[in-house]
Parts: structure tokens; C-alpha cells; sequence
């Protein structure tokens, strides 16, 4: 289908997915540039350089977000009057 285009765009989906587009169509709505343009093997180069974590931006965020969740489950909750216990300390022999 643009196997006749010279010029291409490194383009970013709202989920933060990288594709290449002709630099001569118009980009699709649910996409921006994202500032690369040139050969298409060339911003193939680009986008196997800068896509390091494949996941979607929702997945991501998620993700995120279950962790700290996660770690907020762990950690625990000091009333701030009462004294902390100070653990003694291991002698080393």
C-alpha cells in the first residue's frame, strides 16, 4: 500500500506504541510525531533504540499502581506517638 513512499515518520499512539507512517499522509487520529523522520529503515533503527518497555501505557500505569499499592500493604503504620522500638544491634564476632 505505500510501498512507493521515500520518506517516512516515527509516529506514538495515545498508549505510547511506536509505528512508522508515510511522511506524506496524514497521521491518524490516536497518533502524534514523534520528531523522527527519514528512511524507513532508518526510523525502524530510531524506534528499536528509544521503545524500550513494549507495554502499553494502561498497563504500565496499572502495573505501577499495583505496586505501590503492594508496597503500601507492606510497610508499616507508625501512630507518630508511639516510640519506635530501635532494634539492638548484631555483634559481629
Amino acid at each position: 500500500m505505500f510501498e512507493h513512499c521515500k520518506v517516512w515518520k516515527v509516529v506514538i499512539s495515545l498508549e505510547d506504541q511506536y509505528s512508522v507512517w508515510p511522511a506524506s499522509k496524514e497521521i491518524p487520529f490516536g497518533w502524534r510525531d514523534a520528531g523522527k523522520e527519514g528512511e524507513k529503515e532508518e526510523c525502524l533503527s530510531y524506534i528499536k533504540e528509544v521503545w524500550t518497555d513494549m507495554r502499553p501505557r494502561s498497563l504500565r500505569e496499572l502495573m505501577d499502581k499495583k505496586q505501590l499499592e503492594s508496597s503500601e500493604a507492606n510497610t508499616p503504620i507508625v501512630n507518630q506517638d508511639t516510640p519506635i522500638k530501635k532494634q539492638p544491634r548484631k555483634r559481629s564476632t
